[in-house]
């Protein structure tokens, strides 16, 4: 999946915040320790340095949410973890409960959060929660 193509199925799946262009998916991708898992209509993002690794971003094209691409997604991330890192944590908007469900089931739990942190295209703010799970090896996520 190229630049262009992550750019739109970000622009998609976030519609009420900034979206990531095509330009700042070629430079991370470039940066080291950065990885990119993808599925048809769908790709997460990911960092891993000294033991943690975090969810940069993920994206599913609205058109196929709900088919499980996203816990695939997240499920693929996590088993690359085994022996590789400790701790995998993410953001999260606080009112976005559906990943938060889904990140909930996967044994993230909340460890933080940032007051005000994403500024949506309105002018409106969102909290951020940081979620984190241990990564327990010979465990893979359910």
């Amino acid at each position: 999946m190229n630049a262009d193509a992550l750019a739109r199925i970000h622009a998609a799946a976030f519609v009420t915040d900034r979206s990531w262009s095509a330009q700042e998916f070629t430079e991370l991708l470039a940066q080291p320790f950065t990885a990119l898992l993808t599925e048809p209509n769908g790709f997460a993002l990911t960092r891993t340095l000294a033991g943690e690794s975090e969810l940069l971003t993920i994206a599913v094209d609205p058109a196929h949410q709900k088919r499980g691409i996203g816990r695939r997604l997240l499920t693929d991330w996590l088993r690359s973890l085994d022996g590789v890192a400790e701790t995998a944590f993410l953001e999260v908007a606080a009112d976005n409960a559906g990943a938060i469900n889904l990140y909930r089931s996967l044994g993230f739990t909340q460890t933080a959060a940032r007051r005000g942190y994403y500024l949506r295209k309105d002018g409106a703010s969102a909290d951020a929660l940081i979620l984190s799970r241990a990564i327990t090896l010979g465990h893979p996520p359910d």
